[in-house]
Protein backbone atom coordinates (compact mmCIF):
# COMPACT_ATOMS: atom_id res chain seq x y z
CA UNK A 1 0.00 0.00 0.00
CA UNK A 2 1.42 3.39 -0.99
CA UNK A 3 2.27 5.79 1.81
CA UNK A 4 0.35 9.04 2.17
CA UNK A 5 2.46 12.08 1.35
CA UNK A 6 2.92 15.40 3.14
CA UNK A 7 4.63 18.38 1.53
CA UNK A 8 5.95 20.80 4.13
CA UNK A 9 6.72 24.33 2.93
CA UNK A 10 8.51 26.19 5.70
CA UNK A 11 9.92 29.61 6.31
CA UNK A 12 12.64 28.21 8.55
CA UNK A 13 14.18 24.80 9.28
CA UNK A 14 17.04 24.05 11.63
CA UNK A 15 19.98 23.32 11.14
CA UNK A 16 19.87 25.42 7.95
CA UNK A 17 18.92 28.47 10.00
CA UNK A 18 19.71 29.01 13.70
CA UNK A 19 17.61 27.01 16.14
CA UNK A 20 14.56 28.86 17.43
CA UNK A 21 10.98 27.70 18.11
CA UNK A 22 9.96 28.21 14.46
CA UNK A 23 12.94 26.50 12.82
CA UNK A 24 12.86 23.69 15.40
CA UNK A 25 9.20 22.98 14.64
CA UNK A 26 10.10 23.20 10.94
CA UNK A 27 12.38 20.19 11.44
CA UNK A 28 10.32 18.36 14.06
CA UNK A 29 7.10 18.02 12.06
CA UNK A 30 8.58 16.54 8.85
CA UNK A 31 10.77 14.13 10.82
CA UNK A 32 7.89 13.10 13.10
CA UNK A 33 5.46 12.53 10.23
CA UNK A 34 8.04 10.41 8.41
CA UNK A 35 8.45 8.33 11.56
CA UNK A 36 4.66 7.89 11.61
CA UNK A 37 4.70 6.37 8.15
CA UNK A 38 4.24 9.31 5.80
CA UNK A 39 6.39 10.04 2.78
CA UNK A 40 7.71 13.58 3.30
CA UNK A 41 9.38 16.34 1.31
CA UNK A 42 10.11 19.91 2.33
CA UNK A 43 10.75 23.31 0.77
CA UNK A 44 12.16 26.55 2.18
CA UNK A 45 13.76 29.74 0.84
CA UNK A 46 17.53 29.68 0.43
CA UNK A 47 18.03 32.73 2.61
CA UNK A 48 21.51 34.22 2.56
CA UNK A 49 22.01 33.09 6.15
CA UNK A 50 21.96 29.44 4.99
CA UNK A 51 25.52 28.13 4.80
CA UNK A 52 25.65 26.10 1.58
CA UNK A 53 28.98 24.40 2.20
CA UNK A 54 28.35 23.36 5.79
CA UNK A 55 24.88 22.05 4.94
CA UNK A 56 26.00 20.41 1.68
CA UNK A 57 23.54 22.11 -0.65
CA UNK A 58 23.91 21.49 -4.36
CA UNK A 59 22.04 22.83 -7.37
CA UNK A 60 19.50 20.63 -9.17
CA UNK A 61 20.08 21.61 -12.80
CA UNK A 62 17.00 19.84 -14.16
CA UNK A 63 14.74 21.86 -11.82
CA UNK A 64 16.50 25.20 -12.26
CA UNK A 65 16.63 27.55 -15.20
CA UNK A 66 13.20 29.13 -15.60
CA UNK A 67 12.64 32.86 -15.23
CA UNK A 68 9.84 34.24 -13.06
CA UNK A 69 8.55 37.61 -14.21
CA UNK A 70 7.42 39.98 -11.45
CA UNK A 71 6.46 43.57 -12.16
CA UNK A 72 8.02 43.38 -15.65
CA UNK A 73 11.35 42.06 -14.37
CA UNK A 74 12.70 38.55 -14.95
CA UNK A 75 14.21 36.71 -12.00
CA UNK A 76 15.99 33.38 -12.55
CA UNK A 77 14.87 30.46 -10.40
CA UNK A 78 17.62 28.31 -8.92
CA UNK A 79 16.78 25.10 -7.04
CA UNK A 80 19.17 23.59 -4.54
CA UNK A 81 18.72 20.49 -2.44
CA UNK A 82 20.10 18.97 0.73
CA UNK A 83 19.33 15.90 2.81
CA UNK A 84 18.10 16.54 6.34
CA UNK A 85 20.13 14.28 8.63
CA UNK A 86 19.65 11.73 10.07
CA UNK A 87 16.15 11.37 8.55
CA UNK A 88 17.45 11.89 4.97
CA UNK A 89 14.34 13.92 4.11
CA UNK A 90 14.87 15.93 0.91
CA UNK A 91 14.87 19.69 1.48
CA UNK A 92 14.45 21.81 -1.65
CA UNK A 93 15.68 25.41 -1.48
CA UNK A 94 14.19 28.20 -3.61
CA UNK A 95 17.04 30.54 -4.49
CA UNK A 96 17.50 33.83 -6.34
CA UNK A 97 20.17 36.46 -5.80
CA UNK A 98 17.71 39.35 -6.19
CA UNK A 99 15.53 38.20 -3.30
CA UNK A 100 17.46 35.89 -0.98
CA UNK A 101 21.03 37.14 -0.85
CA UNK A 102 21.94 38.20 2.69
CA UNK A 103 21.90 41.97 3.25
CA UNK A 104 23.67 43.88 5.99
CA UNK A 105 20.36 45.56 6.82
CA UNK A 106 18.43 42.33 7.45
CA UNK A 107 16.79 42.41 10.87
CA UNK A 108 16.45 38.62 11.04
CA UNK A 109 17.42 35.53 9.06
CA UNK A 110 14.48 35.93 6.67
CA UNK A 111 14.91 39.68 6.11
CA UNK A 112 11.42 40.49 7.36
CA UNK A 113 12.20 44.22 7.23
CA UNK A 114 12.77 44.36 3.45
CA UNK A 115 10.59 46.60 1.29
CA UNK A 116 10.28 43.92 -1.43
CA UNK A 117 8.81 41.20 0.79
CA UNK A 118 5.67 41.04 -1.34
CA UNK A 119 7.77 40.13 -4.38
CA UNK A 120 9.82 37.67 -2.35
CA UNK A 121 6.60 35.92 -1.28
CA UNK A 122 5.38 35.90 -4.91
CA UNK A 123 8.68 34.48 -6.15
CA UNK A 124 8.74 31.84 -3.42
CA UNK A 125 5.14 30.78 -4.14
CA UNK A 126 5.64 30.54 -7.90
CA UNK A 127 9.06 28.90 -7.62
CA UNK A 128 7.85 26.32 -5.12
CA UNK A 129 4.77 25.38 -7.15
CA UNK A 130 6.65 25.13 -10.44
CA UNK A 131 9.27 22.92 -8.81
CA UNK A 132 6.76 20.73 -6.98
CA UNK A 133 4.88 20.27 -10.27
CA UNK A 134 8.06 19.04 -11.98
CA UNK A 135 8.61 16.50 -9.22
CA UNK A 136 5.27 14.82 -10.09
CA UNK A 137 4.79 14.07 -6.42
CA UNK A 138 1.13 14.13 -5.32
CA UNK A 139 0.81 15.14 -1.65
CA UNK A 140 -2.27 14.35 0.41
CA UNK A 141 -1.48 17.34 2.64
CA UNK A 142 0.41 20.57 1.95
CA UNK A 143 1.40 22.29 5.19
CA UNK A 144 2.75 25.83 4.73
CA UNK A 145 4.25 27.81 7.61
CA UNK A 146 5.32 31.43 8.03
CA UNK A 147 4.47 34.74 6.37
CA UNK A 148 6.69 34.13 3.32
CA UNK A 149 4.51 31.09 2.49
CA UNK A 150 1.24 33.03 2.85
CA UNK A 151 0.52 33.29 -0.88
CA UNK A 152 0.90 29.57 -1.53
CA UNK A 153 -2.70 28.62 -0.62
CA UNK A 154 -3.92 31.29 -3.08
CA UNK A 155 -1.63 30.01 -5.85
CA UNK A 156 -2.60 26.38 -5.24
CA UNK A 157 -6.33 27.15 -5.40
CA UNK A 158 -6.36 29.70 -8.22
CA UNK A 159 -3.40 28.89 -10.47
CA UNK A 160 -2.64 25.21 -9.87
CA UNK A 161 -6.09 23.87 -8.96
CA UNK A 162 -6.35 21.81 -12.16
CA UNK A 163 -2.91 20.25 -11.80
CA UNK A 164 -3.31 16.58 -10.94
CA UNK A 165 -0.47 16.82 -8.43
CA UNK A 166 -2.42 19.21 -6.18
CA UNK A 167 -6.06 18.76 -7.17
CA UNK A 168 -6.93 16.66 -4.13
CA UNK A 169 -4.44 18.08 -1.62
CA UNK A 170 -5.60 19.57 1.67
CA UNK A 171 -3.76 22.83 2.39
CA UNK A 172 -2.96 23.82 5.99
CA UNK A 173 -1.67 27.29 6.83
CA UNK A 174 0.35 27.84 10.02
CA UNK A 175 0.68 31.24 11.67
CA UNK A 176 3.96 31.30 13.55
CA UNK A 177 5.70 33.81 15.80
CA UNK A 178 8.09 36.03 13.84
CA UNK A 179 9.03 39.64 13.32
CA UNK A 180 6.36 41.52 11.43
CA UNK A 181 7.30 42.03 7.82
CA UNK A 182 7.82 45.53 6.46
CA UNK A 183 4.72 47.34 5.09
CA UNK A 184 3.40 45.60 1.99
CA UNK A 185 3.87 47.37 -1.35
CA UNK A 186 0.47 48.83 -2.41
CA UNK A 187 1.16 47.44 -5.88
CA UNK A 188 0.94 43.86 -4.60
CA UNK A 189 -2.55 43.40 -6.05
CA UNK A 190 -1.45 44.56 -9.50
CA UNK A 191 1.47 42.15 -9.30
CA UNK A 192 -0.85 39.30 -8.34
CA UNK A 193 -3.23 40.17 -11.20
CA UNK A 194 -0.27 39.99 -13.58
CA UNK A 195 0.48 36.56 -12.14
CA UNK A 196 -3.00 35.46 -13.20
CA UNK A 197 -4.96 35.85 -9.97
CA UNK A 198 -8.49 37.07 -10.87
CA UNK A 199 -9.44 40.57 -9.72
CA UNK A 200 -12.59 39.19 -8.05
CA UNK A 201 -10.41 37.23 -5.65
CA UNK A 202 -8.42 40.30 -4.64
CA UNK A 203 -11.09 43.00 -4.30
CA UNK A 204 -12.12 41.85 -0.81
CA UNK A 205 -8.73 43.07 0.48
CA UNK A 206 -9.19 46.63 -0.80
CA UNK A 207 -8.80 49.01 2.11
CA UNK A 208 -7.07 46.46 4.34
CA UNK A 209 -3.95 47.72 6.15
CA UNK A 210 -0.87 46.74 4.15
CA UNK A 211 0.78 44.69 6.89
CA UNK A 212 1.63 41.16 7.97
CA UNK A 213 -1.99 40.45 8.87
CA UNK A 214 -3.00 41.07 5.25
CA UNK A 215 -0.65 38.31 4.12
CA UNK A 216 -1.93 36.00 6.87
CA UNK A 217 -5.55 36.67 5.84
CA UNK A 218 -4.78 35.64 2.26
CA UNK A 219 -3.19 32.44 3.57
CA UNK A 220 -6.19 31.74 5.81
CA UNK A 221 -8.81 32.42 3.14
CA UNK A 222 -7.41 29.96 0.60
CA UNK A 223 -6.40 27.12 2.91
CA UNK A 224 -8.56 24.24 4.12
CA UNK A 225 -7.44 24.56 7.74
CA UNK A 226 -5.35 26.75 10.03
CA UNK A 227 -2.82 26.07 12.78
CA UNK A 228 -2.06 28.84 15.26
CA UNK A 229 1.45 28.53 16.68
CA UNK A 230 1.88 32.19 17.63
CA UNK A 231 1.25 32.80 21.37
CA UNK A 232 1.09 36.55 20.69
CA UNK A 233 -1.29 36.41 17.74
CA UNK A 234 -3.21 39.63 17.12
CA UNK A 235 -6.67 39.11 18.70
CA UNK A 236 -8.28 40.61 15.58
CA UNK A 237 -6.51 38.01 13.41
CA UNK A 238 -7.60 35.22 15.76
CA UNK A 239 -11.17 36.48 15.47
CA UNK A 240 -10.79 36.45 11.67
CA UNK A 241 -9.69 32.81 11.79
CA UNK A 242 -12.59 31.80 14.02
CA UNK A 243 -15.08 33.64 11.78
CA UNK A 244 -13.77 31.75 8.75
CA UNK A 245 -15.34 28.53 10.01
CA UNK A 246 -12.26 26.54 9.01
CA UNK A 247 -10.87 23.76 11.21
CA UNK A 248 -8.33 25.25 13.63
CA UNK A 249 -5.61 23.68 15.74
CA UNK A 250 -4.48 25.89 18.60
CA UNK A 251 -0.85 25.04 19.31
CA UNK A 252 0.37 28.37 20.60
CA UNK A 253 3.09 26.90 22.77
CA UNK A 254 4.75 25.59 19.55
CA UNK A 255 3.39 22.19 20.51
CA UNK A 256 5.77 19.31 19.77
CA UNK A 257 3.23 16.56 20.29
CA UNK A 258 3.35 14.84 16.89
CA UNK A 259 0.13 12.92 17.57
CA UNK A 260 -1.79 16.17 17.93
CA UNK A 261 -0.75 17.26 14.43
CA UNK A 262 -1.35 13.80 12.98
CA UNK A 263 -4.88 13.72 14.39
CA UNK A 264 -5.52 17.18 12.95
CA UNK A 265 -4.31 16.16 9.49
CA UNK A 266 -6.45 13.03 9.55
CA UNK A 267 -9.52 15.01 10.63
CA UNK A 268 -9.40 16.87 7.31
CA UNK A 269 -9.91 13.76 5.16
Amino acid sequence: MAKDRILFINQEITPYLPANPVSTLGKFLPVSMQEKGFEVRTFMPKFGAVNERRNQLHEVIRLSGININIDDNDHPLVIKVASLQPSRIQVYFIDNDDYFQKLATDSDASGANRADNDERAIFFARGTMETAKKLRWDPKFIHVSGWITSLLPLYIKKLYNDDLSFKNSKVIYSIQPAKDMAPVDPKIFNKLKTEGIPQRDLKKYAGEPLDTNLMHKIGIDYSHAVIVNDPDIDPALLEYIQASGKPVLMAQDMETDAQKYLDFYNSLT
